[in-house]
């Protein structure tokens, strides 16, 4: 164990703005001023009380946080686009028609709106997929028997929960918890995806058992659209985007799994070379389905849709960037660059300096960060609890040689659950289900509450395991 750091007064300046983020989260409210009032203060004390310096650490810290992030706003950005650009020729409807027809009974539906969702979200991400899956397939699963709150229940778990806490294709949030706790996002990404699955699986599972006594066959007067209806007015061009989309991401998906098997002897392609495969792959379709649509305005029409693109991507993100400013001052990798060479990891100290009175063990640990990732989910955006999370992970695990991407993964999910989101009736996650399915967003988190909740004990359980093992 390392020895006790020395902490001065910007660490207990730190300590205090971390506990009044945790406390506005649990109070349900926003947290970015108290993080900017925290970096400038830290910033003036560590220039000696220089209010010049302090304001330079404010756009320092919010710099350093949107550099690491741009990459995964880009791609986003560029993701959301190209669902634009097919979406004007229908070959986004194309996509989803095969699974619309395989709808035939209740249970199927229940599965398949959850299986479709998962798809869509990793490669486009949750909230435009809602829009394609919820409009399309519910309508057919209620024709099948499907209640609305049972199928935006799978939905919404395997949307806004499995799929984008795990993040395993476009890898935005477990870019931000790696990059909060200085460790290489491969180890997050294996241990979020465990953590993310397994969560998901057992509150799939149990949403599925809640409901079955309500499915029934062809129950009447649900939905109007016939599944031979989805994309019938789709220009014969649309096919082949249809087509094309699956596999050119399926192909890149082999070949990053291809990359991290040694004995292929491929490249790997991981974190921000696979970022940049799958925006460019995105780009180059987004290029060609704008031309096929648009024709003779196409050299306008792709501007209009790069800033959809971008507008979405920057919505999310906005409220994201200040605070990962203020929790990078607690990484030793990120400090020095915001604060100045010599700045001490803050985070990182308090961490330390707990260790070596409090009794950090495994159970405490897992325990701690999936409530912590919990709270800060309660804010409703699930993404800016990730610094913390990820610096909390780091800041415990390296003074008692743990694992720290399984604490950050744990924290990812947990965080990601409550507020990306499938617990907060507030979030844009339960909302955005909710309003395609046509059900109260209430409704939706109590009903989800106890499958997720399920889900997250199991994934804890199983990180204490790892952790011990």
């Amino acid at each position: 164990m390392a020895e006790m750091p020395i902490l001065t007064i910007s660490h207990w300046i730190y300590l205090i703005g971390i506990i009044a983020v945790i406390t506005l989260m649990v109070l349900k409210r926003e947290v970015v001023v108290p993080c900017l009032i925290g970096t400038f203060i830290i910033g003036m004390i560590r220039g000696g009380g220089n209010i010049i310096t302090g304001v330079q650490t404010l756009f320092r810290a919010m710099l350093e946080a949107g550099s690491d992030l741009f990459d995964i706003m880009l791609v986003i950005a560029l993701m959301v686009a190209m669902l634009r650009a097919l979406s004007a020729m229908k070959a986004d409807q194309l996509l989803i028609a095969p699974a619309a027809r395989m709808i035939k009974k209740p249970a199927m539906a229940f599965w398949i709106v959850a299986g479709v969702m998962y798809l869509a979200a990793s490669f486009f991400w949750p909230t435009p997929a809602t829009a394609l899956v919820g409009t399309l397939l519910i309508p057919i699963a209620m024709q099948a028997g499907l209640k609305p709150l049972a199928a935006c229940m799978a939905m919404n778990i395997a949307g806004h929960g499995m799929a984008l806490s795990g993040d395993l294709i476009i890898q935005g949030a477990p870019r931000l918890t790696s990059n909060a706790a200085q460790v290489p996002i491969e180890g997050v990404l294996y241990y979020g995806g465990i953590f993310a699955t397994i969560t998901g699986i057992v509150a799939l599972i149990i949403a599925f058992i809640i409901n079955r006594n309500d499915m029934v066959a062809n129950t009447e007067g649900t939905g109007s659209m016939a599944a031979d209806d989805i994309g019938k007015d789709a220009p014969p061009f649309a096919k082949y985007f249809a087509l094309a989309v699956p596999v050119i991401f399926g192909l890149i998906v082999v070949r990053i799994v291809l990359g991290s098997i040694a004995s292929t002897g491929l490249s790997r392609i991981v974190g921000g070379a696979a970022t940049a495969l799958l925006g460019g792959a995105a780009t180059i379709l987004l290029l060609f389905a704008t031309i096929a649509t648009s024709k003779g305005d196409f050299l306008e029409k792709i501007i209009e849709y790069l800033r959809e693109g971008l507008l979405y991507a920057i919505k999310i993100f906005t409220p994201v960037i200040p605070i990962a400013g203020f929790f990078f001052l607690g990484a030793p990798g990120a400090a020095p660059r915001i604060l100045g060479e010599g700045a001490p990891g803050l985070l990182f100290d308090l961490g330390n300096a707990f260790a070596q009175v409090l009794p950090l063990g495994a159970g405490p640990l897992s325990i701690g960060i999936s409530v912590v990732g919990g709270i800060t989910g309660l804010d409703g955006s699930g993404f800016s609890g990730l610094p913390l999370v990820g610096s909390l992970a780091a800041s415990l695990a390296v003074p008692v040689g743990m694992e720290v991407a399984v604490l950050g993964g744990l924290g990812q999910v947990a965080a990601v659950f409550v507020g990306g989101g499938t617990l907060s009736a507030w979030a844009f996650g339960v909302v955005a289900s909710a309003g395609v399915a046509g059900v109260n967003p209430g409704d939706l988190v109590r009903k989800n509450f106890i499958p997720v909740m399920a889900g997250l004990a199991v994934s804890t359980i199983i990180a204490i395991i790892m952790l011990m093992m």
